[in-house]
């Protein structure tokens, strides 16, 4: 054994031993490797193709040593990381000079051999680990973010969805008709005018990174919210603007929201806000429009639009997701 890795395990057996550190019991096989620094049979280990998501330990005093993010196949026949949680592992070269032995930095536990320049990954370093050395640990199962659902009419949806969907915390948007009494309708029905429904579209967002007063602050500075049913050269009801809510803080939000910022056109010396805000409880069902509408404009960058803005900020500390109103 090279002299400097005895010392540093006798070292680490006495700190052990002195701070109460838990030293798993070995099976003979394990002793064969971890202690004794054998190597496991390649292709029999059962590290060598796992995949999931999680920490590897050390078998005997379980400390991390690596991150399933870091392994790689390399095809050797043991596991194989191109990189290990920082300070985990030391190395030391075998007594021949010849390769560089890895030990658990925490108790010394022989773990395999470290081999740079093969070029398997952009760090160019193989840890080629002995299954048998190591325990895995899973990721921890993370509570998903609440998310929450709002409906917005503000024109043309080809320019509503391409705007909203830029906004950081929003998780998706979809184009859509809803608030007529016409169902399932076509485009082609709901460009007549006849239907009641509007061009809208449905925002899936996390309240947690964004809030609703951001989003809606997003929607009002999208449009021209005191444009009655028309927005540039779009003109009919089905270009209405509104806003179509999912709960009970959504529309109190909304109200509040309305009130602030006719206050600030007011003063600018603009009309009157005549966006709708409606529970969905009461404007209908959500129909998802054509899949041609989806993402039209990320399919057709240079597609219409018809937006005009007010060109007053929404008053909300900040100047809001999309900036000022241009």
């Amino acid at each position: 054994m090279n002299t400097s890795v005895y010392w540093f395990i006798l070292f680490l057996l006495v700190s052990n031993f002195i701070n109460g550190q838990h030293m798993r019991s070995l099976t003979p096989e394990e002793k064969r490797v971890i202690i004794d620094k054998g190597t496991e049979y390649p292709f029999t280990g059962i590290y060598t193709n796992h995949k999931e998501k999680g920490t590897y330990h050390c078998k005997q005093c379980d400390a991390p040593l690596y991150r399933s993010a870091d392994k790689f196949d390399s095809g050797c026949g043991w596991p194989s990381f191109d990189d290990e949680i920082k300070g985990a592992v030391k190395r030391f070269k075998d007594a021949d000079g010849r390769r560089t032995e890895i030990v658990c930095a925490a108790c010394g536990a022989h773990l395999g051999h470290v081999f740079e320049g093969e070029g398997f990954t952009s760090k160019d370093t193989r840890h080629c680990v002995n299954s048998i050395s190591l325990v895995f640990r899973k990721d921890q199962a993370t509570t998903p973010a609440k998310t929450e659902t709002a409906i917005f009419a503000g024109g043309c949806f080809w320019g509503v969805e391409h705007l909203l969907k830029r906004v950081d915390g929003v998780l998706s948007v979809e184009s859509g008709y809803i608030g007529g009494k016409t169902p399932n309708p076509t485009y082609e029905e709901v460009c007549t005018g006849l239907t009641g429904q509007a061009e809208t579209v449905r925002v899936l967002y996390t309240p947690s990174k964004l809030s609703t007063e951001e989003l809606l602050q997003a929607f009002f500075e999208s449009h021209d919210p005191t444009s009655l049913n028309r927005q540039g050269g779009d003109i009919g009801t089905q270009y209405r603007s509104a806003i179509f809510t999912t709960t009970q803080s959504q529309e109190d939000i909304a109200h509040a929201m309305v009130e602030g910022y006719q206050k600030a056109l007011t003063e600018a010396g603009q009309g009157t806000i005549v966006t709708q805000i409606l529970s969905v409880l009461v404007s209908g069902p959500f129909y998802p429009a054509e899949d041609y509408h989806q993402q039209y404009l990320a399919k057709n960058p240079d597609g219409y639009q018809c937006h005009a803005r007010t060109g007053v900020a929404c008053p909300l500390p900040g100047s809001g997701p999309l900036g000022s109103a241009q």
